[in-house]
């Protein structure tokens, strides 16, 4: 099998979108020309926003497209929030063909406010105006469910089987912050679609499999969301089974992930954190997301100070195992081009007035960091991905309804 990167996104044969925004609010709509089967993974928060609890009711149903909305989360809203969300899947109906029961929701936006379902409906029959398959609509309705972010999330390939046959995976997603590690499931909205034959125990384990190597790696600011949801259509248009269907849906969340690793909010610096030689891939993964997600190693990041203790420090209360005399860490650049050796099997060797700290500076004032932690403990490896802390990420916060 053979992977090719396209410029489709969602709008992969067999589906088509369209979003619409005015202000704060926008709306997306995704139409599959042929009834999908459905996978969906949701938030581990307790609190869950009404259009999860509902795109949970309908995943077991033929499925016909998506909507959704940004500009108000629909979460903490109780039942007159579940109303608002069956509402939306009934407009989706209405503008699309088929049931409400057809349709899945989801919303992004501020907490505990109703839903402006005027807006809403207005925005919603613009999209539906300018639905159809192509890069620009793709990328409408990517824009359409931005928040904070500062550039819409696409990524689709195309996979040639070695017969000539061939079927594509796409997907847009959205997310800048309230995004944190130790997820069991999604870390932000991403709509992914593909025209492979899949049954549905094999969509949802390829999902599964997918999020876990992905989404779940991503940490930004420590939040969990109650919108988090991920939700991946099969229509079988193609008329091909899925052969290398996990790798090609890797291919495609990974991608998005790691765009929204570098759009956190108020980011100025994309921070990958691989740690390898762990006892385990579990205690790998535990290492790399404590890195990632500390914000003393995140700020020395956006200063471009190579404070590589804060490194150690992350580690050793990550919960992985840690022999500090075995570790070794490095820092470089994307695809290791420039690689500096801070600490040797326990030995610092990056300290005040050497070559080693010369050069970490160098590697901390560029736009992409990458961490290597060498545990030498056993062969567990893992990766996550984040950003710094810089003050546009309190600004943003701090006035987020105002």
């Amino acid at each position: 099998m053979r992977l090719r990167l396209t410029r489709h996104g969602v709008c992969i044969p067999g589906f088509k979108a369209a979003g619409a925004r005015s202000g704060k609010y926008g709306v997306a709509l995704i139409k599959s020309e042929a009834p999908a089967t459905a996978a969906v993974m949701l938030t581990s928060n307790k609190v869950k926003a009404a259009p999860l609890l509902v795109s949970r009711e309908h995943a077991g149903n033929e499925i016909f497209g998506i909507i959704a909305n940004s500009g108000n989360a629909n979460a903490f809203t109780g039942e007159a929030g579940m109303r608002d969300a069956r509402s939306m899947c009934s407009l989706a109906a209405e503008l699309l063909g088929g049931s409400a029961e057809n349709y899945l929701v989801a919303s992004t936006g501020v907490i505990g406010r109703r839903l402006d379902l005027a807006r809403v409906e207005s925005l919603a029959r613009r999209a539906a105006q300018s639905l159809e398959c192509s890069p620009q609509a793709s990328e409408a309705a990517a824009r359409a469910i931005m928040t904070t972010d500062t550039f819409p999330k696409l990524c689709s390939v195309e996979a040639v089987l070695e017969d000539g046959k061939r079927y594509h995976v796409g997907g847009i997603a959205k997310g800048a912050g309230m995004i944190a590690p130790e997820l069991r499931h999604a870390t932000m909205l991403c709509f992914l679609t593909t025209n492979a034959r899949l049954e549905r125990d094999e969509l949802e384990e390829a999902l599964a499999g997918a999020v876990k190597q992905s989404f779940n790696r991503v940490v930004i600011d420590g939040d969990t969301s109650t919108n988090d949801f991920v939700a991946l259509l099969a229509n079988g248009s193609s008329d091909c089974e899925g052969e290398g269907f996990q790798e090609a849906l890797n291919l495609v969340t990974q991608t998005l992930a790691k765009s929204i690793a570098r759009d956190g909010e108020g980011a100025t610096k994309y921070i990958e954190v691989r740690v390898l030689g762990a006892r385990s891939d579990a205690e790998a993964e535990l290492a790399a997301r404590a890195v990632a997600g500390s914000n003393l190693v995140k700020s020395a990041v956006f200063g471009g100070d190579p404070n590589w203790g804060r490194i150690v420090a992350a580690l050793g209360y990550s919960g992985a195992e840690l022999v500090p005399e075995k570790l070794s860490l490095y820092v470089g650049t994307k695809g290791d081009e420039r690689r500096v050796c801070l600490v040797k099997e326990g030995k610092p060797l990056a300290i005040e007035g050497t070559q080693e700290l010369k050069a970490a500076e160098e590697v901390f004032s560029g736009r992409e960091i990458y961490i290597t932690a060498e545990l030498n403990l056993g062969s567990g490896r893992g990766e996550a991905y984040g950003c710094d802390l810089s003050y546009d990420y309190v600004r943003i916060n701090a006035e987020y309804t105002t």
